[in-house]
């Protein structure tokens, strides 16, 4: 698969098949996402793999209670604007995201990041990524979530027995599957409207108002 090819169609992908991953196509996911870029080379982070549906089950319950939280508390404004406003874009994103809740067990394979001493995330979110580009690669959607760790990073450490004491936090946890729908570029704001040059609000010197990539439908 052509790079840009990746890049453009790597999205969100929360609807899926709950039909099993191959290990091959696993343990290239793994093997990719080591490879990302690492502060110091120190590759401090850990990943961890759940496929075992009792463990997934336990998380479930977590999982949507995590989103409920999330949902009443932070987005609260922004679901009820949307909603009075008939904003069907955002209410599409919040129906998809209750979707990953739903269905949390149903995902084949969960991806679980652990970092320490990255309180930026500079080392785990490019050693995520990579591996949500190479399931891309094999035909696998993901979908990255980070509210477990937000409202129940305890609880899940417990569940999948991280070590509480070596100064482990939970990054996010990624969904794998299959997609049951059709991939493509995602719709976005062009780069012109959100990019700048040398100074905040100075424009970027140039216009993009089509994606580059050639190859979308």
């Amino acid at each position: 698969m052509n790079v840009f090819e990746a890049l453009y169609t790597t999205r969100a992908m929360r609807r899926v098949k709950p039909d099993p991953i191959p290990e091959e196509v696993q343990r290239s996911i793994l093997d990719a996402a080591i490879r990302a870029p690492s502060g110091g080379n120190a590759q401090g982070w850990r990943l961890l793999l759940v496929d075992d549906p009792e463990t997934k089950a336990a998380l479930g319950p977590l999982y949507r209670d995590a989103l409920g939280r999330l949902f009443e508390g932070h987005y609260k404004p922004m679901r009820e604007r949307a909603e009075a406003e008939g904003d069907e874009q955002t209410l599409r994103v919040m129906r998809s995201s209750q979707h990953l809740a739903d269905h949390f067990e149903a995902y084949p394979l969960l991806l679980f990041a652990f970092t320490r001493n990255d309180p930026g995330g500079g080392s785990i979110y490019p050693s995520v990524w990579s591996a949500q580009l190479a399931a891309r690669a094999h035909g696998v959607g993901s979908a990255l979530t980070s509210v477990l760790g937000l409202f129940h990073a305890e609880k899940t450490f417990d569940l999948l027995g991280v070590p509480p004491d070596k100064g482990w936090t939970l990054a996010c946890t990624v969904t794998f599957g299959y997609p049951t729908g059709r991939w493509g570029v995602a719709p976005r704001r062009p780069a012109h409207e959100v990019s700048y040059r040398n100074r905040w609000g100075d424009p970027v010197g140039f216009e993009i108002p089509d994606p580059l990539w050639p190859g979308q439908d």
